[in-house]
């Protein structure tokens, strides 16, 4: 009984969980309690343990109050995932409607990653990243599992081609820039490698000299030459030291990526720009051309050139003459090579001059035929009164220059184009182009000269003209022209007359008109100068026409019998004018 007096029952008999325990052990209780929870705040990257693993989540035990639970799904890079390991975890929510721990795995490698790439960029750290994709411009990389742009000027110290290569492939790449307010990252591949050739750069400067022989990649192709990549340095190989031959384009003999032996040309005192040849690997083939290559021997090549005073024709790769537009034909007409040679032709010439020392020769063409002044038949082919016909090529204020075959000018003097006609000068008469018929007057073979006439194909009508036209002949006039001095007049067969002031003057003391056709006499008419003057006047006063000069001697065989001044109707009805005039009127017409 006095067990059950000293029984405690107030202690035993409690009203609730947690009640029966006084304030020291209560205070104890908690202290021991808090020591197994953690405090944890939200948004903030953190360690779990796994302590549970099914097919749909991953049970976290963070030493919070609760577990939390993460989607099987973001555990998809670790397939081995099982109790005890420990893993990094996002805290999204310590608590949400369920009450429940909310923890991401995903949001956790995110945060880590952009920490890792900020102290990447701080540090100068190398990073390895896998390349997706190629994109516009450039590659994108994933590092940490964040996407990374990188351009293409930064993958490599040469320029690339193909992107699509690096496309699955791991590269070690540095940050160089991120931009926080759209999340972007660029990488550079360049910086790694450039670091590289620093060193391999600065041992190839220092080693430079003039004529030394390097290897070296073929980095990209210009028109005026391509650069080579010398192992970290450039070097330009201009496009006139590539081959002794004349190439319109490198890419003619070259191809970007090629492995090529040069030689250093030169280079500026600060190393910076490096003149390199290839070429100059070779001996130059004006070297090797043959003794029994000379003045006067024949020669093949190719046309590699055309320009406005000749053409060029290479023998061999960097082996050129010149042929002068004058060495193409025996014509003394110069015209565009062009007429006789294009690029690409393969043809002979002769070699006119060779200077092997300075590396020059000229050529001809028209050699390998005969010339036409020095053939046999030169003197009666073109004898004193034959008849030719040729083409006008060249037009002068003295007269023209006729081509009757190649290499064969006549000049036809300004005079010597008609019987009739006044001309000034020849492109009254012709245009050049036009075919004309001429006799010869005059031949110089070793002078190279050749007088020709249009006019001497026809007899002299002056002859004729003299019986018809006598002095104090009437004939009907028109008016052509008038100035100050006197007037022009047309007169029958196409010929030209001319009256001064006083002789112009009507019977009603006014003046005759441009354009009046009316009689008019002969005043004066001179043959050798083919000049008729006439007078109106004299139809009405006999004192205007001035006596007669003394006739030549051979005058009355070329006068028309029996015509008398006033008496012009019996001057149609002549047969020799009647035939004159219409072999006149057939010339003007053509």
């Amino acid at each position: 009984m006095s067990n059950n007096e000293d029984f405690n029952w107030d202690k035993f008999e409690t009203k609730g969980f947690g009640e029966g325990y006084t304030s020291a052990e209560r205070a104890e209780m908690e202290k021991l309690y808090d020591q197994t929870l953690t405090e944890i705040s939200e948004k903030e990257v953190i360690k779990g343990t796994v302590v549970g693993v099914n097919d749909k989540d991953v049970i976290i035990n963070i030493g919070f109050k609760s577990d939390g639970l993460v989607p099987r799904t973001e555990f998809r890079d670790l397939p081995d995932l099982k109790i005890g390991d420990e893993v990094e975890l996002f805290i999204e929510e310590q608590e949400n409607a369920l009450g429940q721990l909310v923890l991401s795995r995903k949001k956790a490698k995110m945060v880590r990653a952009w920490q890792d790439i900020e102290d990447a960029l701080e540090n100068d750290n190398v990073i390895e990243g896998l390349v997706k994709r190629r994109t516009k411009g450039g590659l994108i990389v994933d590092i940490y599992g964040v996407e990374a742009f990188l351009p293409g000027s930064q993958i490599d110290v040469k320029p690339i081609r193909d992107f699509d290569v690096y496309v699955g492939k791991k590269m070690e790449v540095k940050v160089v820039k991120i931009n926080h307010a759209n999340d972007n990252v660029v990488v550079s591949h360049k910086v790694l490698i450039e670091k590289d050739l620093e060193k391999q750069k600065a041992e190839i400067l220092n080693n430079l000299e003039k004529g030394q022989v390097l290897e070296g990649v073929i980095k990209n192709m210009t028109n005026f030459g391509v650069f080579i990549d010398l192992g970290g340095v450039d070097g330009l190989l201009h496009i006139t030291d590539i081959s002794w031959g004349r190439i319109n384009h490198p890419e003619e003999v070259l191809n970007l990526d090629d492995k090529v032996q040069i030689v250093v040309l030169d280079f500026d005192d600060d190393k910076k720009r490096i003149s390199l040849g290839m070429k100059q690997l070779t001996a130059h083939p004006w070297d090797s051309l043959s003794a029994e290559l000379e003045v006067g021997s024949k020669v093949k090549g190719k046309i590699v050139n055309v320009a406005d005073y000749g053409a060029f024709l290479e023998l061999a790769p960097g082996v050129e003459g010149l042929i002068h537009v004058s060495e193409m034909s025996w014509s003394q007409h110069l015209r565009n090579p062009a007429d006789f040679v294009k690029v690409g032709d393969e043809i002979e010439a002769v070699v006119l001059t060779l200077d092997k020392d300075d590396r020059k020769m000229s050529l001809g063409i028209k050699q390998l035929t005969e010339d036409p002044w020095t053939k046999q038949d030169m003197v009666t082919k073109y004898a004193v009164g034959t008849k030719h016909k040729g083409v006008v090529r060249n037009l002068t204020n003295f007269g023209l220059f006729l081509e009757l075959e190649e290499g064969i000018d006549g000049l036809v003097h300004v005079s010597d184009l008609s019987w009739t006609k006044k001309i000034k000068h020849p492109s009254e008469y012709v245009k050049v182009g036009d075919e004309l018929e001429v006799i010869v007057l005059e031949l110089d073979v070793d002078n190279r000269r050749l007088a020709l006439g249009h006019k001497q194909l026809e007899e002299n009508p002056w002859d004729t003209f003299e019986g018809i036209f006598p002095v104090g002949s009437a004939h009907k006039c028109t008016v052509v022209s008038k100035n100050d001095k006197g007037a022009v007049l047309e007169l029958p067969y196409g010929l030209e007359g001319f009256a001064t002031i006083k002789n112009l003057e009507k019977e009603d003391g006014s003046q005759v008109e441009v354009g009046e056709s009316l009689d008019f006499r002969v005043t004066e008419f001179s043959k050798d100068d083919k000049r008729i003057v006439l007078s109106h006047t004299a139809t009405f006063k006999e004192e205007a026409i001035p006596a007669a000069k003394p006739a030549k001697k051979a005058a009355p065989k070329k006068k028309a019998a029996g015509a008398e001044p006033q008496e012009k109707s019996t001057l149609g009805d002549l047969d020799a004018l009647s035939a004159l005039k219409e072999k006149m009127e057939g010339g003007d017409k053509k």
